[in-house]
C-alpha cells in the first residue's frame, strides 16, 4: 500500500507493531463516539477502569437509537449517559439532535484524524479523509482510556473512479453496485480507498453514503481524499479551519484495484434480505410498495432530502404508500426547512419524524404484514424492521421519492422530469448549544442510575478444558441482529445484561436462552460470515453471560470476532469446512487442554465430537490470547 492515503493515516497513528500483512497493529485514536444502544455499556466499562476523565482528545456521546422512550428505561439510560458524559469529560448530543454519523461529520470530524465508534457505521467519517472504524464498546472504552486500538494490518483496495454520475443516480447506487459485484464479505480485512479523477465529482452526501455502507461489504474502513469538496463542506459548516488537504501520493501502489466509471452506474435496489442482494431498479417495476422511508445513517444528508423534495414537489404520494422522513440531524432538518424542502415533503403527504435511527434499528416504523418497505437505510436483515416476515428493499433518495409517487419500485429516470437543481445554504444554520459540554470539575457530577442499569458482569478465567453441548447450529451470513435482536422490545435492556440475555437468538430459536441456562452454557456452530452487521458487543456479551464458551464457524466477521475475544469466547474456525456438516445441535463436544494450547501459542485446536477429532483453527494475536486466558479483556487490563 505504498504512497496510499490509507498508508499515511496508518503510519501517522501507529503505536504498536509493524505494517505487515497478517500482523496485528495498535493505532492511536484521536476521537471516539458512542451511541445510546451501545454507549451505556461503554460507560459502565469505562467506569470500571477507575479513571476520572477520558484521555482521548475528543469524545462524543450520542443518543440516536432508543429515542422513542416507550417507558422509563430509555429515559433513565439517557440521564445516565448525560451524567456520565458530564463527569468523564465527554460532549453530549441529546435525543433529537441526530444520528451520530451525521452530527459528527458536521460538527467534529477532522481530516487526517482517527475515529473509533461503538457503531459499525462509524466508517462514515471516511468521507472527510479520516480513518474511521467501528468497534465493540469495550474497545471504545479502552480507547477513551488512551489505549491503542488493535486490528490486523489491512490490505488496501483502491477504487479508481472515473466519470460523472448521471441524472437521478447518486452515491447510494455506487455502493449498491459495489455490493452487487463483491458481496457483503468482499471487503473483509480491507480498507477501501477512493481515488482518481472521478472522485472530484462525488459530493459529500455521496461520499458519506459510500463510506457508511462500506462496512456492509465487510470493510474495516473507507477513505476518501480531503480535497476541495471536503473544504467546501467544512466551510459551509463554519469549520474551514479544520480542513487540510490529504490525498495519495502520485502513483499509489494498492494491494488490489477496481475501476468504476460513474457514467455507467444506474439506479440500484437491494432486495430482501441482505444488502448485497442487488438488482437494477428498472427490473423491479412490478413490485408494489406500501412504505417508503427517507433518511437514516447513510442517506440523512441535506442533499438527500432536498432532491427528494424537488421530485415530489407539487405532487402527492400514492394512496397505498406510507411516506416517512427521518432527517439525519437537527441541523439538517432546520436547513431543509429554511430552504422549503420540508414544506414540499409534507404537502406531498410525508410524515416528518425526529432526527434519529428509528426504523433502521427497529424502533418504530415497522411495516405492515405482507407488505414491501422501500428504505434509504443501510441494512435489510430479516426481521430488523420490527416485522418478523418483512420485505425490506434498500435504495437511493431519488428512487424512494419516485416510488412514493407511483406505489411501485420505480426507476426515477422514468418520471419524465428534468433532474432538479439543489441550492445549498451559504452557511448551514447551527446552534452550538445543541451539544452539551461536560462539567469542568468531575467531582461536581453525580452519575444518575435508574433501576434498569445493572453493573457490568465479570467472568471467570478460562479453565483447563472445555466441555459442552452444541446449543445451536446456524447457517451462513448470520448477523448480529439475529444473535442479539434490536427493536423497541429489546433495546431498553441494553444496560441490563441479565435481562437482555433472554433475547439471545430469539428470532431463530425462542427457547435458546432457557436451554442455555438449563445446560449451563455450551457451544455455538455457525457457517460463513458469522456475525456480520452491527458492531453491538451485546451479541458476544449476552451469550457469554448465558455460558457460551466457544463458537465454531466457517469464518467470522471482523468486529464480532474481536468482541468474542473481548469477553472470553473462543472463536474457532473449521480447518476443513466439510466438518460443519458433521456437527448437529445437541452433540456433546470437548476441547481438551484448551488453556495449555492457547498459552503455548497453538493455532490448531482439536475439538472432539462423536468420538472424532475435528481440526479447528484459532487465529488470534498474542494480545488476544492473554485476554482469552483471563476470561476477557477487562480481566487482562
Amino acid at each position: 500500500m505504498k504512497n496510499t492515503l490509507t498508508n499515511q493515516l496508518l503510519q501517522s497513528h501507529l503505536v504498536d507493531g509493524v505494517l505487515k500483512p497478517g500482523e496485528e497493529i495498535g493505532l492511536r485514536i484521536d476521537q471516539t463516539l458512542t451511541q445510546d444502544a451501545t454507549g451505556t455499556m461503554v460507560y459502565l466499562e469505562f467506569e470500571s477502569m477507575g479513571l476520572p476523565r477520558v484521555k482521548v482528545p475528543l469524545a462524543v456521546s450520542y443518543v440516536d437509537h432508543n429515542i422513542i422512550q416507550t417507558d422509563f428505561r430509555n429515559a433513565d439510560d439517557h440521564r445516565f449517559l448525560q451524567s456520565c458524559a458530564s463527569k468523564f469529560g465527554v460532549i453530549y448530543s441529546a435525543p433529537g439532535n441526530g444520528v451520530s454519523h451525521h452530527v459528527h461529520r458536521q460538527r467534529f470530524g477532522i481530516p487526517g484524524e482517527t475515529l473509533l465508534g461503538s457503531d459499525s457505521h462509524t466508517t462514515t467519517g471516511g468521507c472527510l479523509g479520516m480513518l474511521a472504524m467501528g468497534a465493540g464498546g469495550i474497545e471504545v472504552a479502552l480507547a477513551m482510556a488512551e489505549k491503542p486500538y488493535y486490528i490486523v494490518t489491512p490490505t488496501v483496495w483502491g477504487i479508481r473512479v472515473e466519470g460523472t454520475l448521471q441524472p437521478f443516480v447518486s452515491g447510494k447506487d455506487v455502493i449498491l453496485e459495489l455490493l452487487r459485484r463483491y458481496t457483503c464479505k468482499g471487503g473483509t480485512g480491507k480498507i477501501l480507498e477512493f481515488y482518481g479523477p472521478g472522485v472530484a465529482n462525488l459530493d459529500m452526501s455521496a461520499r458519506a453514503t459510500i463510506a457508511n455502507m462500506s462496512v456492509d461489504m465487510g470493510c474495516t474502513a473507507c477513505v476518501f481524499p480531503s480535497d476541495h469538496v471536503t473544504r467546501e463542506y467544512l466551510r459551509r459548516n463554519g469549520r474551514a479551519g479544520d480542513w487540510r488537504e490529504l490525498a495519495s501520493i502520485p502513483n499509489p501502489e494498492f494491494d488490489e484495484i477496481t475501476e468504476i466509471n460513474l457514467n455507467t452506474i444506474e439506479p440500484m435496489v437491494a432486495c430482501p434480505s441482505n444488502p448485497d442482494n442487488v438488482k437494477r431498479a428498472s427490473a423491479l417495476g412490478h413490485i408494489d410498495v406500501h412504505q417508503v422511508i427517507l433518511g437514516s445513517s447513510c442517506n440523512g444528508s441535506y442533499r438527500d432530502f432536498m432532491i427528494a423534495s424537488k421530485i415530489v414537489e407539487g405532487k402527492t404520494r400514492h394512496s397505498q404508500v406510507d411516506f416517512e422522513v427521518n432527517t439525519g440531524s437537527r441541523q439538517t432538518l432546520v436547513n431543509v426547512m429554511l430552504m422549503g424542502g420540508t414544506r414540499a415533503l409534507v404537502e406531498a403527504g410525508a410524515r416528518i419524524h425526529e432526527s434519529g435511527c428509528l426504523g433502521c434499528i427497529g424502533m418504530g416504523q415497522a411495516p405492515a404484514t405482507g407488505t414491501v418497505s422501500l428504505r434509504t437505510f443501510p441494512r435489510n436483515f430479516k426481521g430488523r424492521s420490527g416485522t418478523d416476515d418483512d420485505q425490506v428493499y434498500l435504495c437511493s433518495p431519488e428512487t424512494a421519492a419516485a416510488s412514493a409517487l407511483t406505489g411501485k419500485i420505480t426507476d426515477p429516470r422514468t418520471l419524465g422530469m428534468s433532474y432538479p437543481e439543489i441550492k445549498f445554504p451559504e452557511t448551514y444554520f447551527y446552534k452550538e448549544e445543541w451539544c452539551l459540554k461536560p462539567a469542568e470539575k468531575a467531582e461536581s457530577v453525580e452519575i444518575l442510575r435508574g433501576p434498569n442499569i445493572k453493573p457490568f458482569p465479570r467472568f471467570e478465567a478460562l479453565p483447563q478444558s472445555l466441555k459442552g453441548e452444541i446449543l445451536l447450529k446456524v447457517g451462513d451470513n448470520i448477523s448480529t441482529d439475529a444473535i442479539m435482536p434490536a427493536g423497541n422490545r429489546v433495546l431498553p435492556f441494553r444496560s441490563n445484561i441479565p435481562a437482555i440475555s433472554d433475547f439471545v437468538f430469539y428470532g431463530i430459536d425462542e427457547g435458546f436462552a432457557k436451554r442455555s441456562r438449563e445446560k449451563k452454557g455450551g457451544i455455538i456452530v455457525g457457517g460463513d460470515n458469522y456475525g456480520q452487521g452491527s458492531s453491538r458487543e451485546h451479541a458476544a456479551l449476552a451469550p457469554r453471560y448465558l455460558g457460551v464458551v466457544a463458537k465454531i464457524t466457517k469464518n467470522f466477521a471482523r468486529i464480532h470476532k474481536a468482541n468474542l475475544v473481548n469477553f472470553g469466547i473462543i472463536p474457532l474456525t473449521f480447518v476443513n469446512t466439510n466438518d460443519y456438516e458433521l456437527l448437529q445441535q445437541g452433540d456433546q463436544l470437548e476441547i481438551p487442554d484448551i488453556r495449555a494450547a492457547i498459552s503455548q501459542g497453538k493455532t490448531e485446536i482439536i475439538v472432539v465430537a462423536k468420538g472424532q477429532k475435528i481440526r479447528t483453527r484459532l487465529d488470534v494475536s498474542e494480545r488476544q490470547r492473554k485476554a482469552l486466558l483471563a476470561g476477557g479483556v477487562l480481566n487482562d487490563s
